[in-house]
């Protein structure tokens, strides 16, 4: 006979994690379940330090959903006495009616936020270490700064085994159906292990998700991470040097992030090649360093010394790079989180609350239309 439980999370990272802690605080017999042993380097929910921003360039409607994420971190942060967040300021820089610059202004405009805009040599006298090309402008915003990723799912994991979930590490999700077929009243989940039983499914596995959901339209694709050494270590400390995405070409982005002693960090945002999750090709290559060493080396060269480290990191991408919320079209028992596209941690604390919300009453208080599956035609089948 199955094991049992009100909900069977499948996937313990980022969004996992705080769905499991929120649900378990809700009250609800919860078991968390992941192939490993979280948190780890082999998905998406690590890095040492992750970008949370407020003018949020992708879309204004992430807005509420990041401002509630904040507050929930800051409870987390309060609950662990782990140090989740550190604010640093944020600045975006590109072309004044670039994506990246004109994306964030609209998100400012639309809710509020303070903001300052600055010309390409407002930039360089604020930030001696960075160099905008003539002509591009950026936006800088207060509020942003950096999550700890590992802290951070530690901490909800924390969270969710004091508020009662069982969490069970190492145990691969094989497969998953509704018992008495479509519509039935479980789920019944079954692992390398032994086979669960629940009322509900939350699936957030990242980029195996294409696995466990098929006919999603999914592509996951291989990001690097890189760490350099810094030429002149004092620019680039987390007092003076902000968070920034910088738009280097047309819709093309990478960011970069202060050192906190393990060295300056900076990436690709987007471009990685397609991969599958068990056959990704972890080490970093001489192409990959050049990719990123390219504009380092254009607009903050007092930064790129040698490398310190690099890792490799998974984008679970959505076709228009939005979230991929919502109920499975087919099991309505089965719930759809974290395709998110590159840009989902920062939120993780507030998804976990959206979720719990979902399972026990059917209905968030945010609008998940822009994440909904609906957006994509045909519609995905089993």
């Amino acid at each position: 006979m199955p094991r049992t439980a009100d909900v069977v999370v499948a996937g313990l990272g980022a969004m996992g994690s705080a769905a499991t802690r929120a649900l378990a605080r809700r009250g609800l017999r919860v078991v968390g379940l992941d192939r490993f042993q979280p948190p780890h380097t082999l998905g998406s929910s690590h890095g040492r330090s992750r970008i949370i921003r407020e003018a949020y360039f992708e879309h204004p409607a992430y807005v509420p959903l990041v401002q509630r994420a904040y507050t929930l971190w800051h409870e987390l942060e309060a609950e662990s006495g782990r140090s989740l967040l550190r604010t640093t300021g944020g600045l975006m820089v590109g072309p004044p009616e670039g994506v990246l610059v004109e994306g964030a202004r609209r998100s400012a405009r639309a809710h509020g936020l303070a903001h300052e805009e600055l010309s390409a040599d407002e930039i360089r006298r604020r930030f001696p270490g960075f160099a905008p090309a003539p002509g591009t402008v950026g936006l800088l915003e207060p509020r942003a700064g950096v999550l700890f990723p590992e802290a951070c799912v530690q901490a909800a994991l924390d969270g969710a085994a004091s508020a009662g979930a069982e969490l069970r590490t190492d145990e691969h999700v094989m497969g998953w159906s509704e018992e008495g077929g479509r519509g039935g009243d479980a789920v019944r989940v079954t692992t390398a292990r032994e086979a669960w039983s629940a009322a509900h499914l939350v699936l957030a596995v990242g980029a195996w998700l294409p696995r466990l959901a098929r006919a999603l339209p999914l592509a996951v694709e291989r990001q690097v991470m890189y760490w350099f050494a810094p030429r002149k270590p004092a620019l680039f400390a987390p007092e003076v040097c902000p968070i920034a995405l910088w738009e280097f070409g047309a819709g093309r982005l990478f960011y970069t992030l202060p050192d906190f002693g393990d060295g300056f960090k900076a990436a690709i945002h987007h471009d990685g090649e397609a991969t599958d999750p068990d056959r990704v090709r972890r080490e970093p290559t001489a192409e990959d360093e050049a990719d990123i060493r390219a504009p380092l080396t254009r607009f903050l060269p007092a930064a790129v010394g040698e490398v310190r480290e690099a890792r490799v990191c998974l984008y679970t991408n959505t076709p228009d790079q939005h979230f991929l919320i919502d109920r499975h079209p087919d099991h309505p028992r089965v719930w759809i989180v974290s395709p998110c596209s590159g840009h989902g941690f920062k939120f993780a604390s507030a998804i976990g609350e959206v979720v719990t919300d979902l399972v026990t009453e059917g209905r968030s208080r945010f609008d998940l239309a822009p994440f909904s599956l609906s957006r994509f035609a045909p519609r995905p089948g089993a």
